[in-house]
């Protein structure tokens, strides 16, 4: 089976502009998740894609596969969209760019459901909530059927606790995910669909036209750079780490 892992690399975030070329042990972050993620060998190959010229050659400074994509995209699956009309794969695997604490673990939970499952179409990852992240609306939340396909995604806690009876697991939705190349193709002729542009869950689109998520536990946590502290709590952590 052909697996593509595809990095999108959006130069210009919202909350922490040029987030990823800030560095991580002397590298632009972009680079250091694709150094981490290049160790699963069940990837047949692995990329960047993002819309600047400037990602491109810092990537390329230091030996990294890089492509340009359009500016326009409002989401990093279309940029993969984007990679495969020029690429094709059996599955592709968006491992995103601010995700600098991805492990090879990760990557092979996500594709291992396609290597013998022909109904799975696209796999996302979970894992338990801390207490501190049950509340926040930074940590989205997933909540699953009992085949472990996904029922809803929100920045709330769900389910809710109606009569505070305690007790209830609470799931964090890490935003790597896999996807074969027809839905990718059905993900980009569909419009925005009203729950994805409510909870701005990019997900909720291919919910919403009954195409099932397959959402697989980790417990390898990450933290997703959205902000400053985040970027100095990864760079903390991988300073702590044994060389």
């Amino acid at each position: 089976m052909n697996i593509l892992g595809v990095i999108p690399a959006r130069l210009q975030s919202t909350r922490l502009p040029r987030k990823v070329l800030r560095e991580i042990a002397g590298v632009p972050m972009v680079v250091y998740v694709f150094r981490r993620a290049q160790g699963c060998r069940l990837l047949s190959d692995l990329l960047v894609a993002t819309d600047s010229e400037e990602v491109v050659e810092a990537c390329h400074a230091h030996h990294v596969p890089a492509v340009m994509t359009s500016a326009s995209h409002p989401s990093g699956t279309d940029r993969l969209w984007e990679v495969s009309r020029a690429r094709v794969a059996d599955v592709y695997v968006n491992i995103q760019g601010d995700e600098p604490l991805v492990t090879t673990g990760h990557i092979e939970t996500l594709v291992r459901p396609f290597l013998n499952e022909p109904e799975v179409q696209v796999t996302t990852l979970k894992i338990r909530a801390t207490p501190d992240e049950v509340p926040s609306r930074t940590a989205n939340k997933v909540v699953t059927d009992r085949h472990g396909d996904a029922l809803y995604f929100s920045r709330l806690p769900i389910p809710f606790d109606r009569d505070n009876v305690g007790g209830i697991e609470y799931w964090k939705h890490i935003g790597m995910y896999a996807y074969r190349r027809s839905v990718l193709e059905m993900y980009h002729s569909l419009p925005p669909s009203a729950l994805e542009k409510a909870e701005r869950l990019e997900q909720l689109r291919l919910l919403e036209h009954g195409i099932p998520i397959r959402v697989l536990e980790t417990r390898e946590a990450t933290i997703g750079v959205d902000t400053e502290e985040d970027l100095k709590a990864v760079a903390s952590l991988v300073a702590s780490r044994p060389s």
